[in-house]
């Protein structure tokens, strides 16, 4: 069976071998994920078809078009006899160790109290092994499944002062290491990651982009949140989180300042009469950010299911090209990873974009009093093209008075 790399969009054209889960020669099973690609979109996993041997072809870390094969599976269940992890860490006996187990990869019991796990180890170490004249009792096996690995071989015998073989002094004697400053590492630009420069780029070079910022006093809202969190938990099987409401809240003031909804294409404006918000999401490949559709027509609970299963699909590697696509506006929390104030970037080709940042106790002047409240920096970037001054600094007072009165956007619990 052939591993190729599938279609995924008319637009995508090559995919990015991000990382292999297995080596070539491991057995696989149906349904495993193997291998994980990114495009310039999107980031998936590939799964095993069928149970057999992975045969690897293209290497980690290159780019190839789409159809391409990339592996094949050997149909086999040769390795099904081979001692696994759990056989081996519960000390299975010799006897129940299929007879057809290679000898290379028969276990070996260690002698001393401390080291009662069987040991494995490939061909490589047993010749390794053979030249060193090791005893092979007294290494300290790190592989998985209790292997002896090239480098538990060769670290035990530097410990010991055990010289190496003249076909090992090349490539086991160390390197000088360089001064710290001259420490450098260098790794190419993923497609997903070259597609994110590309678009702040054109976020910052091709509109006339602003911020405008205001403050919010979090205390109902982080209220609700306490009075209603477990009801809201039980009822819907999700948390009541401060994304829903910033997400009503931006839709109310969307409805008031279609401009904001609006996007520039060529000389004309498109305005938009539904609420596509996208969310921003951080991942370990970069900043994500699906869409929720019609979110004019979700609830609160129905918002935090969307941007939970979001999450779920990004850390699985499930996201697909259509959760990406249609965004007309998007909410980004920074404070989530400790920001405390920032200009959000333009997700092209929308208009606007707001900015969520940390909760922090601050003293403010109310009625004449200073009193301590959760207080938050809020900011919104926007294309000064499309979106005057005004209605950007009011757009923002209305989200702010959404958020300080909360019963302007009633919670269904």
């Amino acid at each position: 069976m052939e591993i190729q790399i599938p279609k995924i969009a008319e637009s995508i054209r090559e995919a990015y071998l991000a990382q292999w889960y297995k080596q070539s020669g491991d057995f696989v099973k149906k349904n495993m994920p193997v291998l994980s690609l990114e495009t310039d979109k999107i980031s998936l996993e590939i799964k095993a078809e069928e149970d057999g041997i992975l045969n690897i072809l293209v290497a980690q870390g290159e780019t190839v078009p789409v159809g391409t094969v990339v592996a094949t599976i050997a149909a086999s269940t040769q390795a099904k006899d081979l001692p696994t992890p759990e056989k081996v860490s519960a000390g299975v006996s010799q006897e129940k160790i299929s007879k057809d187990t290679p000898p290379s990869l028969q276990p070996l019991a260690l002698s001393t109290p401390e080291k009662k796990a069987k040991a494995l180890f490939g061909p490589k170490v047993q010749k390794l092994l053979e030249e060193t004249k090791v005893d092979v009792s007294q290494i300290v096996p790190s592989g998985p499944g209790g292997r002896i690995t090239r480098n538990d071989v060769l670290f035990f015998m530097e410990e010991k002062g055990i010289p190496f073989p003249s076909s090992l002094e090349k490539k086991a004697a160390p390197e000088p290491k360089k001064a710290a400053e001259e420490e450098t590492l260098r790794k190419p630009m993923s497609p997903l990651r070259k597609k994110i420069a590309e678009k702040m780029l054109e976020g910052k070079n091709s509109t006339a982009m602003l911020t405008t910022f205001n403050e919010v006093d979090m205390t109902k809202v982080m209220q609700i949140r306490k009075e209603y969190k477990e009801e809201f938990q039980k009822k819907y099987n999700v948390s009541l989180g401060i994304m829903s409401f910033f997400i009503k809240a931006s839709i109310e003031a969307l409805k008031e300042y279609p401009q904001v909804n609006a996007f520039i294409e060529g000389n004309d404006l498109v305005y938009h009469n539904y609420y596509h918000i996208g969310v921003a999401i951080g991942s370990e490949k970069g900043l994500i950010v699906p869409v929720i559709r019609h979110a004019e027509r979700l609830g609160f609970a129905e918002i935090e299911k969307a941007i939970k299963n979001y999450v779920q699909k990004i850390e699985e590697k499930r996201l697909e090209l259509s959760d990406l696509e249609g965004g007309t506006f998007t909410v980004s929390n920074g404070g989530v990873y400790g920001s405390l104030l920032s200009t959000p970037i333009l997700n092209m080709p929308q208009s606007g974009i707001l900015g969520m940042h940390s909760i922090q106790d601050r003293p403010i002047a109310i009625n004449g009093q200073v009193v301590i409240r959760p207080m938050m920096y809020i900011a919104l970037s926007y294309d000064h093209r499309i979106i005057d001054g005004r209605e950007s600094v009011q757009f923002l007072k209305r989200i702010k008075q959404c958020i300080e009165n909360p019963e302007r956007i009633l919670v269904e619990i």
